[in-house]
């Protein structure tokens, strides 16, 4: 079973890179989102507010601005798949169910300040500094609801094992993320905005079908 899950881990690890990972641009993103990732979970231990601060304001809009700005969306001569295809197969977060999870992100400061109280579960802020206390404890809800409500969808939509292995590889991408992308930065100043490994390949195709 050990065995079948790390395999399961690194198909989904490997997926994930060759499907949505082509431009320079979003790898560098997913580089400063890793360290700042890494950075709040660290914090989690003795502030889970400011993990919180951390984990949304930089580590979720570095990674995110990078798939939905950067990324190319045409047809992926490489995986011979296109972008609607990925979409649908994607076994995460596609770009519409991140739309729905950012619009809450961004929604809760919203309702908060017309509702101090947030329906009654918070003492009503009384200074900026309470007020972005009281967002990050909302915003810590959000991630851990996130990824809880995905991973039990997995377990119907699929199966349990894919549900865990999903977890384990969110829960690990930060890791996994500085190990694959820390170049990033350099190639991008070299003026390389495609991996060379994937647009090299692409190439060759687009030769052979001319």
């Amino acid at each position: 079973m050990i065995k079948n899950f790390r395999e399961q881990l690194r198909i989904q690890r490997w997926d994930d890179h060759r499907y949505y990972h082509h431009s320079r641009i979003n790898q560098s993103l997913h580089f400063v989102s890793a360290v700042s990732f890494m950075i709040g979970y660290a914090m989690m231990f003795f502030d889970p507010v400011a993990s919180a601060l951390i984990g949304w304001l930089v580590s979720m809009t570095s990674r995110q601005a990078g798939h939905f700005f950067f990324e190319p969306r045409g047809y992926d001569h490489l995986n011979q798949a296109t972008h609607e295809h990925k979409e649908e197969i994607k076994v995460g977060y596609n770009l519409r169910r991140k739309v729905v999870l950012m619009s809450i992100w961004a929604a809760s400061p919203v309702v908060l300040y017309f509702d101090p109280t947030l329906f009654g579960l918070f003492t009503p802020w009384a200074s900026p500094a309470d007020f972005m206390r009281q967002v990050a404890k909302i915003w810590l809800v959000v991630g851990v609801g996130g990824l809880l409500f995905r991973t039990v969808h997995l377990f119907f939509i699929r199966d349990v094992e894919t549900g865990l292995v999903w977890m384990t590889k969110i829960l690990t991408d930060p890791f996994n993320d500085f190990k694959l992308y820390h170049k990033a930065p350099l190639y991008l100043l070299k003026g390389e905005l495609i991996d060379p490994g994937h647009d090299l390949i692409e190439h060759g195709l687009e030769e052979q079908h001319a």
